[in-house]
Order: C-alpha cells, then sequence, then structure tokens
C-alpha cells in the first residue's frame, strides 16, 4: 500500500490505534441511527462517508422518506450544532448568511452589529434548496468551499466542522431554479433516497405510529469528529485504487474514440474535484466497514453517488433514452 502524499509515511501501530477507537465510535453512531431510521441503509451510509469524509451531501428523493428525519438524527448523534433552512423562492441571501444591524446605546452612540444567520452551525440542512433563486442559491456556494462568509467586506468564519446536507424533490419542478453546476460540484456525493422494502415500512408503521417514539443519543462530539475527518486522510491507498479511481473519472469525460460508446454519449465530465472526492469517500468507507485502507470494490461502490451530478449526456443520449446511471455503469465494467 501506498498514500498519494509525498510526506514520510506515519507510524502504522498509531493509525491502527486511531482506527480502532474510531471504528468502536462509529459503531455506537450507527446504532442510535437505526433506532430511527429504518430501511435506508446504504442512505445512511453514504451520509456518514460524507461526513467522515468532510464534505457536503445532497439528498434526491420523493417526500416522505425521512430525508429530514436523517439530517436531524445525524446532528444528534454526531453531537452537532444543527439547523434547518427551508429553502423559498423569496428567500434572501441575507435569510441565509445573517446581516448587519443599526444598534444605539444608551449613550445615543450608534454603530452596526453583525446578527448571525442560520449557517452559522455545524450542521445545516438546506431543505429543497432548489426552490431559492440563484442570488440565494450562490450565497452557500462560498460557504461550502471556503468555510466562510463575508458580510460588508468583513469576514466571519463558520463553525468547524461545517457541513450541508440539501434535499431535493426530483418530481415537482414547477417554480424551482436547477442548481448550477458550479454549485453542485461542491457537493461530495449526491445520495438517491428511494422507497423501503417492505419489512422495513412495516417496522417504520409499528415503531413510528404508537405513543413513544425511540429517540437516539450522541455517539461523537465535533472534536470526536474532527479527529475521524484527520484519520480518514491518513488512511493508506494501494496503488490499484488509485488507478481505479483515475481510470473511471477519466472514463467519464467526453471522447469521440471508436468503440468507447458509454464517451460518446457524454457532453460534459468530472474534473479533478471528483477525483478527490472518490479518493476520500473510498478511505471513509473502508473506516466505516473496519477495514484499514479501501479497495477497488469502495471505488465501484461510490462511482455513481461522486461521479453523477458532475456529468451530464449529450443530446443524442436522450433520444436513446439513456441516463446517467447506465453510462457510468458501463464506464464501472472495466474494473469489475
Amino acid at each position: 500500500m501506498s498514500d498519494m502524499s509525498k510526506t514520510p509515511a506515519p507510524d502504522d501501530k498509531a493509525i491502527v490505534a486511531e482506527a480502532e477507537a474510531a471504528v468502536e465510535r462509529i459503531g455506537k453512531a450507527r446504532n442510535e441511527i437505526d433506532k430511527v431510521i429504518f430501511g435506508q441503509e446504504e442512505v445512511i451510509e453514504r451520509s456518514l462517508v460524507t461526513i467522515f469524509a468532510g464534505g457536503h451531501a445532497l439528498l434526491v428523493g420523493v417526500p416522505g422518506l425521512a430525508k429530514t428525519k436523517l439530517v436531524e438524527t445525524l446532528g444528534t448523534v454526531l453531537g452537532l450544532n444543527a439547523s434547518r433552512i427551508q429553502f423559498t423562492p423569496d428567500l434572501m441571501p441575507s435569510d441565509i448568511l445573517g446581516s448587519e444591524i443599526l444598534d444605539q446605546d444608551k449613550a445615543g452612540k450608534r454603530s452596526f452589529r453583525f446578527v448571525k444567520g442560520p449557517i452559522f452551525a455545524q450542521l445545516l440542512m438546506a431543505d429543497e434548496i432548489n426552490r431559492a433563486s440563484p442570488r440565494t442559491q450562490s450565497a452557500l456556494l462560498q460557504s461550502m468551499q471556503e468555510y466562510h462568509v463575508t458580510i460588508a467586506g468583513e469576514r466571519h468564519d463558520l463553525p468547524a466542522p461545517f457541513h450541508v446536507l440539501a434535499t431535493q424533490n426530483p418530481l415537482e419542478q414547477e417554480g424551482t431554479y436547477p442548481l448550477p453546476e458550479a454549485q453542485l460540484d461542491r457537493f461530495l456525493m449526491q445520495i438517491d433516497v428511494d422507497y423501503p422494502e417492505l419489512e422495513a415500512e412495516k417496522r417504520i408503521l409499528m415503531e413510528t405510529t404508537g405513543g413513544e417514539e425511540a429517540s437516539p443519543q450522541p455517539a461523537l462530539d465535533a472534536t470526536g469528529l474532527t479527529d475521524i475527518q484527520a484519520l480518514v486522510r491518513r488512511m493508506p491507498v494501494g496503488e490499484s485504487v488509485v488507478e481505479a479511481i483515475l481510470g473511471i473519472v477519466r472514463a467519464a469525460r467526453p471522447s469521440e474514440e471508436p468503440g468507447n460508446d458509454a464517451r460518446r454519449h457524454i457532453a460534459w465530465g468530472p474534473g479533478p474535484r471528483a477525483s478527490q472526492a472518490l479518493m476520500l469517500t473510498v478511505r471513509a468507507r473502508a473506516l466505516l466497514d473496519s477495514r484499514l485502507a479501501p479497495s477497488v470494490d469502495d471505488v465501484l461502490a461510490l462511482a455513481e453517488p461522486v461521479l453523477q451530478h458532475r456529468m451530464a449526456l449529450n443530446f443524442a443520449a436522450r433520444a436513446e433514452g439513456i441516463g446517467v446511471r447506465q453510462v457510468i455503469a458501463e464506464l464501472k465494467k472495466a474494473w469489475m
């Protein structure tokens, strides 16, 4: 195994000890989440992978699939200060970032005071993010990438860690504003939330319609989460995994090469940020699965949620009824 960085190799025993302690804490967090979220194991896994990798996630699914409940539960279990913003067409950037107000003291002296908006939280839920205007959506752009906001020329740092989990309804598109590609690229993963299986839905009925509902308890705190995120970045990555990441990401870019039908359907593809996202997420997934290093299987499992919102198909693909998922599935076959 070899790491991509040029820094000296870390102490293996120290990493093993840290990883074992992290795995125990992660297991407790999973158990607490499982108390209240049923039948969405893959969604839970990908949400935790996103947070442990230090990124943001876009949750896409129809109403009523516990997206909001999941974000609330993650905030509680991970011990993070959470806030929620319901995006609407009339929402203004100041409603998210905050604004300066004019104060007057007892002596009559006036001065401006900055009142922080709901973005100043460690876990921000942006509910139905595509309902806000592009101007308001762009208010999140700087914070998601640079972890600070600028108001009246003054910089205000966001709390650490800082994560945005945004939701989007894929059905109702009237009165919505599609997210620009630049902002989509800031999301580490797009997590599709599907309907639960029969047994899971039966459990939902039995456990959420009675007199009492289970309540999750904190299993981590902000410091513990930051330690896990630092550990993820120190995990070793094998050459085969690096080659798989680069091979799939680079294959997801347009090409007119003969015999490459999948790439001929791509209008534009992912940039190097997608490679970085895959590198981080496969490490986090390995740790979540109690492993000390990722495998090619991790790359194959996370290629779709990492790439699907970072690429678009051309008119010919749409005319043939070919979707992004189909193209990514074809690209993955070379590594199976």
